[in-house]
């Protein structure tokens, strides 16, 4: 049985006070019994987005899970009065899921990237976990899909009988797709952002100290400077501003 949800505001996003084990057994019982399910991996820059797009608010206010990625979000839980809160990122959920779904029989579906990425991410599944079920994988085009394109795509996930769909899409086209797709894909659809290429090995991750400092953020921005030093500049500042005024409110 799932224990009921507990989240708390984080400058204004609704986030789940969690650990690992109990994110990993909701996404595990909602994959078992097969229901239409939506889980956001928040960061910095999602709980930012969240103030600025009233459609990326209102999917992520309707979401079924929203887990504290990012070091200042699991902090901010932390302040707020929920001491021990772990940072739950996409890519280490994703390798834990998996794991368990081996264990368990549970099939999984992966829904993003480019094809030589999905190849590759496939192979280091199975070899990391051979027992793990992979029901099927899509690239699908960075365009918009179709309204066939989108049921066909739909179909070939629900046929597949996956009970959980990793989306790889990036934030915030993945979060609003999936909110877009609830109750069409009978299954648990996770966005995981950047963690196939990460698994795949395609992109570096940072070292495990830079991880556990709160510091994968700088490693990410060393590596693509000009992609992201504005979204790290302006939403790092925006979340800090929004950060201190929730705690001077209290």
């Amino acid at each position: 049985m799932i224990d009921p949800r507990h989240t708390q505001r984080v400058i204004g996003a609704r986030i789940d006070v969690l650990g690992w084990d109990d994110a990993v057994a909701r996404i595990a019982a909602w994959a078992g019994q097969g229901v239409s399910r939506v889980v956001f991996i928040c960061n910095v820059h999602s709980v930012v987005t969240a103030r600025q797009d009233p459609a990326f608010a209102a999917a992520l206010a309707q979401a079924d899970l929203a887990t504290p990625d990012g070091a200042p979000v699991a902090w901010m839980l932390r302040r707020l009065g929920h001491a021990g809160q772990p940072r739950i990122n996409g890519p280490d959920l994703m390798w834990r899921c998996c794991a368990d779904a081996a264990a368990r029989g549970t099939s999984v579906y992966l829904y993003g990237g480019t094809e030589e990425v999905l190849a590759r991410l496939q192979q280091r599944l199975r070899a990391a976990f051979p027992g793990l079920r992979i029901a099927g994988a899509a690239s699908p085009p960075f365009r918009t899909l179709s309204a066939e394109e989108d049921a066909a795509a739909v179909a070939a996930i629900n046929a597949s009988g996956a009970g959980v769909v990793w989306v790889s899409l990036g934030c915030p086209k993945q979060e609003l797709w999936m909110h877009a797709h609830r109750g069409r894909v009978q299954a648990v659809m996770v966005g995981v952002g950047a963690a196939f290429d990460y698994h795949a090995g395609t992109t570096p991750r940072a070292p495990r100290w830079m991880q556990e400092a709160g510091l994968e953020w700088l490693h990410r921005l060393a590596s693509e400077p000009r992609r992201l030093w504005r979204r790290y500049l302006v939403t790092n500042t925006l979340f800090v501003l929004a950060a201190v005024r929730q705690l001077l409110g209290r």
